[in-house]
């Protein structure tokens, strides 16, 4: 008898897997987001991160996959005691439009309400319409800008309510 295949594989072949902000394929991944921020917006990112903020229990980095080849990333950190921010979402250019950010943004979700969250935060930016399409159409609304940019005329910064089920 085999086991059956893994519930939060898709179809496609699509999972979601936790690995340290330091582990080699993350860093890989996130060398590519901030090449991208160069070339976006002039520059690298450069709102502090410490990478044991997002280690359990109070954060997390994940890494989609996509038939075993890493092609997505993103994680969550506390913000304060009962809400989590939402750090370095990335899809690679060339595998963009499968809906890879939209699965791994719900599970991030999903890990945050599981870790005691009840509201998810973020911040993004103008030139990346891509992202606020898809915060808007999660149902994140416009909140007070916060954090590094908070002041920035292109950072736009998104809430949500993270549901609970028993």
């Amino acid at each position: 008898m085999t086991a059956g295949p893994d519930p939060r594989t898709g179809a496609d072949g699509f999972t979601v897997r936790p690995l340290a902000y330091t582990d080699a394929v993350v860093r890989a991944l996130e060398a590519e987001l901030q090449q991208e921020y160069v070339e976006r917006y002039g520059g690298a990112d450069e709102s502090p991160v410490d990478p044991a903020e997002f280690a359990p229990p109070g954060g997390l980095f994940v890494v989609g996959f996509a038939d075993g080849e890493p092609v997505a990333s993103g994680g969550f950190r506390r913000h304060t005691e009962d809400v989590a921010e939402i750090k370095r979402m990335y899809v690679m250019e060339d595998r963009r439009g499968a809906g890879y950010a939209r699965r791994l943004l719900a599970d991030l979700e999903s890990r945050a309400a599981a870790a005691g969250y009840r509201r998810i935060v973020l911040e993004t930016g103008l030139r990346q319409p891509e992202a606020v399409a898809l915060y808007e159409s999660s149902g994140y609304w416009p909140i007070q800008g916060f954090g590094f940019y908070a002041d920035q005329a292109l950072s736009r910064s998104f809430g949500k309510d993270l549901t609970f089920s028993d």
